[in-house]
């Protein structure tokens, strides 16, 4: 990743701003009320739910501090992840995934059709993790909404395909042309990132469309919104859009936690939340085809973006037949 060739550039509109703004706005929660009682009730149990909701509205994104993780087993996890990707890159080929084989090792990865600058490595949080073999819908191979506090562990409690990355973002020699990450948004649940002292996640303002640098805050963690979340909501909460920037003089690690859930998760509006007055705004998908679907541009560059939950929209969705329910 020395040199940079014409796949990593991003087009003009797209490329990182010289000058970086701070999300000073983006909520920081402290859950030091979940820590200090096994059972937290009353008024600070419903000021923590409060805030996490009106984070989740207005910026789809928000730290949290106080979260009970020991910073042993983050250092721990960190210092893994230094150790893999310091490796040859002969090693570390010696565990690549390719299309058959999801998980391991891969540093070609494209977002919205260019390259990211960064490797990775993914690994499953329950053993085995099922997943369809591909996005062909006839291949049946595989490899706080004011709703009752377990309305969605049924769709995590089995067969859930969430996962972990390990990110490596090398220093560019351009770092004003490539983006380590691409713009784009989560295709899951939600996601929970660790990321270093260096920082480089951009959050797209919903205000104004302004690209937010997030400054690391020490043993902090990320939490965003993701695209099921998003339907599941019927658009209560919005999952955004973030990128990461990458620098000339230092490598940065980040490590994103995916909660996903099982692969054949229909996944639709809630009930709830729909009504005569507030109808389904999306068609249903099957969450282990989407999830196959959007995977496919990993490994090729395509003629047309990538699969995104817009495509369901009712009632002017594109028809996509071979992934809806």
């Amino acid at each position: 990743m020395g040199e940079v060739d014409p796949t990593f550039i991003q087009e003009l509109q797209h490329r990182p701003k010289p000058a970086v703004i701070e999300a000073h706005g983006i909520p920081q929660i402290d859950l030091s009320t979940l820590q200090n009682s096994s059972s937290p009730v009353g008024s600070d149990l419903e000021d923590l739910v409060a805030d996490v909701r009106n984070a989740c509205k207005n910026w789809g994104f928000f730290q949290v501090i106080n979260h009970g993780v020991p910073i042993e087993s983050s250092e721990k996890v960190k210092s893994a992840a230094k150790r893999f990707f310091d490796q040859t890159a002969e090693e570390k080929r010696k565990v690549r995934r390719d299309e058959a084989n999801p998980l391991g090792y891969y540093d070609t990865e494209h977002t919205k059709n260019v390259r990211d600058w960064k490797e990775v490595f993914d690994f499953t949080v329950e053993v085995p993790t099922t997943m369809p073999a591909s996005h062909d819908p006839d291949d049946e191979q595989t490899t706080d909404l004011n709703l009752p506090a377990n309305r969605l562990e049924p769709f995590f409690s089995k067969d859930q395909t969430t996962f972990v990355r390990l990110n490596h973002y090398p220093p560019c020699l351009a770092p004003d042309l490539a983006l380590g990450v691409g713009r784009h948004k989560d295709a899951g649940a939600m996601t929970i990132l660790a990321q270093d002292d260096v920082g480089g996640l951009e959050v797209k303002r919903k205000t104004d469309g302004e690209w937010i640098f997030v400054k690391p805050t020490p043993n902090a963690f990320i939490i965003n919104v993701g695209d099921i979340i998003q339907v599941w909501s019927n658009d209560t909460y919005e999952s955004v859009e973030h990128r990461v920037r990458v620098n000339s003089t230092r490598e940065r690690f980040s490590i994103p936690f995916f909660v996903n859930p099982a692969h054949y998760t229909v996944v639709e509006p809630l009930a709830e939340l729909t009504s005569e007055s507030n109808p389904a705004k999306y068609k249903a998908y099957n969450w282990g085809k989407f999830f196959a679907t959007r995977k496919v541009s990993n490994f090729k560059k395509l003629d047309v973006e990538n699969i995104q939950i817009y495509q369901f929209k009712k009632p002017n969705a594109r028809k996509i037949e071979s992934l809806v329910v």
